[in-house]
């Protein structure tokens, strides 16, 4: 039941999993088994957990986006982290393949989001055009290019719907296979190239530093960009 359900971090306090693409983090109107309820079977069986086990989500990554995944399993512990996301102290690192180099390096990008939730998409502004648009803001680095794919570590400072997707796109490097937003070519597997490689904080209850690394799926396209993601992680 829990081959594809990889458990990368574990405590009495959270719990975190590297999300395979494809997979809804809640239930929605296609009824497909959420990677939330997964991870409460597995909690149920691994501590032999009588009844229905409680499970916090702390945030969301859209559907065709892998990587680490993280919840609370205590209240307090999910009020705690939605307050240090909120305050912007959770460090999110990314890591996105683009089908066009950025003309810079590396940069700063400030947008303002409009999300259409009845299409599900979100429109980037350079300026505040409408009232009710939010603030988004990310910083990206060039680290690698092979051929006419391009390895980009973008770090969110926000925490807006579809941020990084809108954001590349708008900037002109749209995210290999995001037809939503742009890319020439949709992936056979509908997967896109953006995967949330690693969240750090300091532990809402133990007041340790934590970091949480989700490594690369499987796949081709990925696996060419091996040695330069090694190269990052030795470089930190």
């Amino acid at each position: 039941m829990f081959g594809e359900l990889q458990v990368i971090y574990e405590d009495n306090h959270l719990i975190a999993v590297n999300k395979p693409s494809g997979w809804l983090v809640q239930g929605d109107a296609t009824q497909d088994m959420p990677i939330s309820e997964l991870v409460k079977l597995y909690i149920k069986e691994r501590y032999n957990k009588p009844g229905d086990v409680w499970l916090g989500t702390i945030h969301r990554l859209d559907r065709p986006v892998s990587g680490v995944l993280l919840f609370a399993r205590t209240s307090k512990a999910l009020e705690r982290m939605n307050r240090l996301f909120q305050d912007r102290k959770v460090e999110k690192t990314y890591l996105a393949i683009t089908e066009e180099r950025p003309k810079e390096l590396e940069g700063e990008l400030t947008h303002f989001l409009m999300k259409d939730n009845e299409r599900n998409i979100t429109t980037a502004f350079t300026r505040q055009k409408y009232k009710n648009s939010k603030l988004a803001v990310l910083k990206y680095e060039l680290l690698s290019s092979i051929g006419d794919h391009h390895l980009l570590k973008v770090n969110p400072k926000t925490g807006r719907p579809h941020q990084i997707r809108v954001q590349l796109a708008k900037m002109g490097c749209h995210i290999r296979g995001d037809r939503k937003y742009g890319a020439e070519r949709r992936n056979k597997d509908r997967r896109i190239h953006l995967h949330s490689y690693s969240l750090s904080f300091i532990h809402p209850v133990k007041k340790e530093p934590v970091k949480i690394v989700g490594h690369i799926p499987r796949n081709q396209i990925w696996a060419l960009f091996e040695g330069a993601i090694e190269d990052y992680e030795n470089g930190q």
